[in-house]
């Protein structure tokens, strides 16, 4: 086993390299070219130093509602899936996503040095470092003698960062296929792992007035915007009310000119939540104030969406996961903790499913999601090496991490 995550040590330039080339290819959810360009590298990749099957998918597009309420599409990137030993008796699910939070065009498209062990660039550890610590261990392990007793899927889906709408259907089929999962989003800012997860939905609101001349009929006019705003205010009110549940408005638009009455706007939010029964009481909620905003002469408002990551919670089968994954980090001398996080990930969807799994075993950095995403580059190798050596854990007993898969 020593030689093996020696070997890795030697990967940490020819690692780097890479990085900053996957970073510079922006794979904004939405930039469908670049996202397919970075599944076709990383595919490659795999293919040649894994010696894998390999199968490509299309996904579902993506559809937004615009202002009046018409439906907007947007195709995604495709999906790739890379398998080895699908016979062995543990089956080990890895995923990943390709995507990125930054648009094609986004300012943010080029890496910079901030110091020799950092770098800064979009997506270096959300999570192409994440991808590349996922092949690096594999490659290790395939020079095992245990391989024989450990067969593994790789998952790299297009659109994680839009809460995986086109790939939630591949990723719960192969959890019924598979005894754990590993995914390599990025480590908590600490190093640390993430436990427990909130849940997320995606919700959009459509509001329907009276359009007037703001100034000769303006009384005539039922302003869709003032009902939005109201909306909003009532949304916004509802934080605190009930223990992990926070609701936020990200998109509102409406209107034309400032000289009519609008009579169209649209506002996008998000719900996080802490346990599944969070769900029902936030749906409560907004029906009330669906009723209220509805109760006004000359205003229709219509909610569509809905709750597509439910809460991770740690069960038995998940707690010892993450206690192998601690033991392995101690024994590497950096002994790792789980904390709960609000973030949510594919890990959600794969626990929904009924695979125990730990979803930050990616690089460590920090300010994801914004221009100043860095990567601690030596967590690259660190990482790798951890994800090797729990897979080598794994093969030693595989009978202990069997689950009745159907």
């Amino acid at each position: 086993m020593d030689a093996l995550l020696s070997s890795i040590t030697e990967r940490q330039t020819p690692l780097t390299e890479t990085l900053v080339k996957l970073a510079q290819i922006n794979s904004g959810t939405l930039n469908r070219a670049g996202v397919n360009q970075v599944g076709e590298l990383l595919s490659k990749m795999f293919c040649a130093r894994l010696n894998c099957h390999h199968q490509q998918h299309a996904v579902a597009a993506s559809t937004q509602l615009r202002t009046d309420g018409s439906a907007e599409e947007h195709r995604l990137g495709d999906l790739h899936i890379l398998s080895k030993r699908p016979d062995a008796p543990l089956q080990v699910l890895l995923t990943g996503h390709l995507d990125t939070v930054f648009p094609a065009d986004s300012a943010f498209q080029r890496c910079q040095w901030l110091d020799d062990q950092t770098l800064q660039g979009p997506g270096v550890s959300d999570m192409k470092g994440g991808l590349l610590v996922m092949l690096e261990a594999l490659s290790a392990f395939e020079q095992s003698p245990l391989t024989q007793r450990l067969g593994w899927t790789v998952i790299l889906n297009p659109d994680e960062e839009i809460g995986s709408p086109g790939s939630a259907a591949i990723l719960a089929q192969q959890a019924q296929q598979h005894d754990l999962g590993l995914i390599y989003e990025p480590a908590l800012p600490n190093g640390q792992l993430a436990g427990e997860r909130k849940g997320s939905g995606n919700f959009t609101a459509l509001f329907t007035g009276v359009a007037a001349h703001a100034g000769r009929e303006h009384h005539l006019g039922r302003n869709a915007i003032c009902a939005m705003a109201e909306f909003i205010t009532a949304v916004d009110q509802l934080n605190g009310r009930r223990d992990g549940v926070t609701l936020n408005i990200g998109v509102a638009d409406g209107g034309e000119t400032t000289n009519q009455v609008p009579d169209q706007a649209r506002c996008r939010f998000n719900i996080r939540t802490r346990i599944s029964a969070d769900e029902q009481w936030c749906q409560q909620q907004l029906q009330i104030i669906q009723q209220q905003i509805n109760s006004k002469e000359g205003i229709s408002l219509t909610l569509h969406g809905s709750f597509g990551r439910p809460p991770k919670q740690l069960d038995q089968a998940h707690l010892a996961l993450f206690q192998l994954v601690t033991e392995c980090s101690g024994l590497l001398g950096a002994p790792l903790a789980w904390e709960s996080t609000g973030g949510c990930c594919d890990g959600n969807n794969l626990s929904a499913a009924g695979l125990p799994n730990v979803d930050t075993l990616g690089v460590q950095g920090g300010h994801i999601h914004s221009h100043s995403e860095f990567i601690r580059l030596p967590s690259l190798v660190e990482r790798a090496q951890l994800s090797a050596m729990i897979l080598l854990r794994l093969a030693e007993q595989p009978d202990t991490w069997l689950r009745n898969r159907m």
